[in-house]
């Protein structure tokens, strides 16, 4: 059920244009993710024909969803790097990606070495245990469930920080269920590329306190 406060669905802004160097850079991106997958799993081997738009594109959307300024990105359980490392080469912030997997963890540190981004930080453990300091935007892509990632922002945020987590046709059973212990400004995006997706912002997020 929708709650009073949220914002109704809205469309997402205009695609921020990629230059021809970042586009070159995501490019080299996708052909290492490629190289990889066929040793470990970082995408669904049945999405690689479509690895652009299931995958780059869908990362992208974030872009004109950031705030203005050059605030680090935390993306957690960044796997491949999407949306963290992909957001990286489209913006140049810098970025922390966490990772507990050591394989992903690895073509992780690779790609941001090949790829020549310096201000990507690779954290190869678990969210739980990752030293990491308070950060402005977090990211998370099929993690898990909202609640969850709202332990994880409540944590890992700075006060006024805001996170952006990609969600497909459970968002809003996943909302219902997140608000039992979870208040939060809601702002709704409709996904480019599928149509059952949305992209959550949320911000103010705080613990509700048990009713006695």
């Amino acid at each position: 059920m929708k709650h009073p406060a949220d914002s109704p669905l809205q469309p997402l802004p205009a695609p921020t244009p990629l230059d021809d160097s970042i586009r070159a850079r995501l490019d080299a991106y996708v052909a290492l993710l490629l190289r990889w997958n066929a040793r470990i799993n970082l995408v669904g081997r049945a999405t690689t024909d479509q690895i652009w738009q299931r995958h780059v594109e869908d990362s992208l959307q974030l872009v004109p969803l950031l705030p203005h300024g050059t605030d680090p990105i935390c993306d957690l359980g960044s796997g491949a790097g999407l949306p963290g490392l992909v957001l990286a080469i489209a913006t140049g912030r810098p970025a922390h990606l966490v990772e507990s997997d050591r394989r992903k963890a690895a073509f992780l540190t690779e790609a941001a070495a090949r790829l020549d981004l310096p201000q990507v930080q690779i954290h190869a453990t678990r969210i739980e245990d990752a030293r990491l300091p308070p950060v402005a935007i977090l990211t998370a892509r099929a993690l898990a469930p909202l609640g969850t990632l709202l332990a994880f922002a409540h944590r890992l945020l700075t006060p006024g920080g805001l996170a952006l987590f990609p969600k497909g046709r459970m968002a809003e059973a996943e909302l219902a269920e997140a608000r039992t212990a979870w208040s939060f400004t809601l702002d709704r995006f409709a996904s480019r590329t599928d149509p059952e997706a949305a992209i959550l912002r949320l911000s103010d997020i705080r613990h509700v306190q048990p009713q006695a």
